[in-house]
């Protein structure tokens, strides 16, 4: 019976096999149950769906690793043991193609990238079925966006990795095969993304209202290509730029610097390109999901405050330069009445105290606390925190504000006007235009009453107190580098310290430097909060001469990074293992 019945079934399934196996369209029906990309893009909202991943993609902390990028640069000591032990890779300058934040980095660029290329494949499909004027200018929106994003990434993954030579994807990948792309010479990379740009400066708005503030603009398309130019020393062209954001977008310096770097005034006039973060959303998810819409990267790896990890610190060299931030005496924000109603002056500078926490910072509070000495014990020889990323403003430890979880509403500032001022700057004294470099950089200066630079009574603000030094290219230029833009903006951006350490050519002569400085530290005795007497041991840094018997051979900085750095290892980020084992074409 059994035998009889299974004859039977292979005369009747034998033939009708032949006959599928002569039908491609049998072996290639699609499940009319599970959404693909023929199904799924159908129109504008569809196309606004893929752009929401495409942004949050962008938001990955990955994408830029800011305490990576610091480590690796003349800003931060990046460990959480105690000195003179380190053992981070990127601060010692070891790193190699296994590290994380590179393997990191590549994996959150190029996923991003992924969801933004099928965003605008659909878009250029989708371009030809749009029947209303309406449906053409909201799909070129779209567009413009994904193409910025995707150019900026390209930016990144450019002035980031192997010397610019990255793969390019300007597709989505379908076949296996497909997804093994070799890397690009580094100036078709470069022609690539600044397409992308170009075209994004030409269709984006200039500016987004209420919800949809934190979209990207044409002012950041123009932005990013003004520094792309500025990076490559063609400064006539990145000038060109850098003014067009300047005069024709409407942003604006914000009154107070500290608008930039906490929750308060989000999205200001002086953001160019911000990364948006809350904490109102999503607090079910783990600590670390990828799901989150909080910023669960930097908090902790800045702070100060209780559960501090000390990812990234401020170097000793830059405490002592935001230590001695001049003030503009004539400026009446300066001045300050104490308990008895005696007038005086700040300590520290305006750009100072809303920068980092010191000890001693007895006219700005930290965490809640009247006084920034009493909100952390300033221990293991750690003399000074960024605020920048943190919420020392409404909380009175980063754990009350998010119980048992790492979770940060701090937006992000990439690019904001005062940056351009200053990358303005450079390109005009590069083009021998002094006083007009001046000019912006005493922008910079005035907005927090800061004494500005030049002969006293000249420039933009005569009446303010200058230092009343004669400037040439090259003593403005070496302020620049060396007090202005870490005064200004450090620990923020796309990592571009190292960027600017690099084409300047000093990367290796300036760990060099700075590894022969020595230093000490001071104790600070002051009220707790309880007003009993204690002291902050060895918290207020200086610096000494060589062969002076105080040093403290524990203070030294980037020991190793002078001896390690090798312009031709470590200036870019190596292509990443990761890469390098999944990818048999990449150096093809």
């Amino acid at each position: 019976m059994k035998t009889t019945i299974t004859k039977r079934l292979l005369f009747i399934l034998v033939p009708m096999l032949a006959i599928m196996g002569c039908s491609d369209d049998f072996l290639e029906q699609t499940n009319p149950n599970q959404i693909s990309t023929e199904t799924f893009w159908k129109d504008n909202g569809d196309l606004e769906q893929g752009l929401i991943a495409s942004y949050k993609g962008f938001a990955n902390s990955n994408t830029i690793n800011l305490v990576g990028e610091l480590a690796r640069t003349d800003l931060a000591w990046s460990s959480g043991y105690q000195r003179p032990n380190n053992t981070n890779e990127y601060y010692l300058q070891v790193f190699n193609d296994a590290s994380a934040v590179p393997n990191n980095k590549w994996s959150a660029n190029y996923t991003a990238i992924f969801r933004a290329n099928q965003v605008i494949e659909a878009a250029a499909v989708l371009a030809e079925t749009y029947t209303t004027e309406k449906e053409k200018e909201d799909g070129l929106v779209i567009l413009a966006q994904a193409r910025f994003l995707r150019g900026y990434l390209y930016f990144n993954l450019y002035n980031s990795f192997n010397g610019g030579a990255v793969p390019i994807y300007d597709f989505v990948p379908i076949e296996e095969s497909e997804f093994y792309q070799a890397v690009s010479p580094a100036e078709d990379v470069k022609k690539f993304y600044l397409e992308d740009l170009k075209f994004a400066a030409e269709n984006l708005p200039n500016s987004w209202e209420d919800k949809e503030k934190g979209r990207v603009t044409a002012g950041a398309a123009v932005a990013v290509l003004g520094q792309s130019y500025l990076y490559e020393g063609d400064y006539e062209t990145a000038s060109t730029h850098f003014k067009n954001v300047i005069d024709n977008f409407g942003y604006s310096l914000t009154p107070n610097i500290g608008s930039n770097f906490t929750t308060m005034d989000e999205f200001n006039e002086e953001s160019i390109l911000e990364v948006g973060y809350s904490l109102d959303f999503k607090n079910e998810l783990g600590p670390w999901d990828g799901r989150d819409v909080a910023n669960t990267a930097y908090v902790r790896q800045f702070t100060g405050g209780a559960g501090t990890w000390f990812g990234a610190v401020v170097a000793n060299w830059l405490i002592l330069e935001y230590r001695n931030d001049p003030l503009d005496f004539s400026d009446p924000r300066n001045k300050v009445i104490d308990e008895e109603g005696n007038e005086g002056f700040r300590k520290f500078s305006l750009r100072t105290s809303w920068s980092v926490a010191l000890v001693d910072d007895t006219d700005m509070g930290y965490y809640l606390r009247d006084e920034t000495g009493q909100a952390s014990n300033f221990n293991v020889k750690m003399t000074a925190f960024w605020r920048k990323h943190t919420n020392w403003d409404i909380t009175r430890s980063e754990e009350e504000l998010s119980p048992g979880k790492v979770r940060s509403g701090v937006n992000e500032r990439l690019i904001r006007l005062a940056e351009i001022y200053l990358q303005y700057a450079e390109a005009q004294i590069k083009l021998g235009n002094v006083d007009e470099a001046l000019t912006y950089i005493n922008k910079v200066r005035r907005r927090s009453g800061v004494q500005l630079l030049g002969l006293a009574g000249t420039g933009e603000f005569p009446t303010n107190d200058h230092d009343n030094v004669t400037y040439d290219a090259q003593s403005l230029m070496e302020h620049l580098m060396y007090k202005e833009l870490p005064l200004e903006l450090s620990a923020e951006g796309d990592g571009n310290r190292n960027i600017d350490l690099r084409r300047w050519g000093i990367k290796a002569e300036r760990f060099q430097e700075l590894a022969k400085r020595r230093y000490a530290a001071d104790h600070y005795p002051l009220l707790d909060e309880d007003g009993k007497e204690v002291t902050r041991w060895a918290s207020i840094v200086k610096e000494l001469p060589v062969g002076d018997p105080d040093i403290d051979e524990n203070w030294n900085e980037f020991q190793q990074a002078a001896v390690n750095y090798n312009s031709s290892i470590h200036a870019y980020w190596p292509l990443p293992n990761s890469e390098i084992i999944s990818n048999p074409q990449l150096n093809n």
